[in-house]
């Protein structure tokens, strides 16, 4: 039973990033998914590829920010170890 209440109380912990990730997930995907909208509303071919491409480069640079803020959190959350240095 200790198994289970600590794998739920990981879970707790950890919604934010489980939301980050998922953010993560559905922006990677957008322009496809809206792509395919298009097709089944009977949109043009080329209307789709542009819609699609601009939507994609919109969520890729999204994706980066988001990326990159997280990455300077890791970096400071780790202390810098001074190796080499003699007493």
């Amino acid at each position: 039973m200790s198994k289970i209440r600590d794998f739920i109380q990981y879970l707790i912990d950890s919604i934010s990033q489980l939301i980050k990730a998922f953010i993560l997930f559905i922006l990677s995907f957008s322009g496809l998914l809206f792509a395919l909208l298009l097709r089944h509303l009977d949109y043009n071919g080329s209307i789709i590829a542009g819609v699609g491409i601009l939507i994609e480069i919109i969520a890729m640079s999204l994706i980066y920010l988001i990326f990159k803020s997280y990455l300077k959190k890791e970096e400071e959350a780790e202390p810098i170890s001074e190796k080499g240095k003699k007493k």
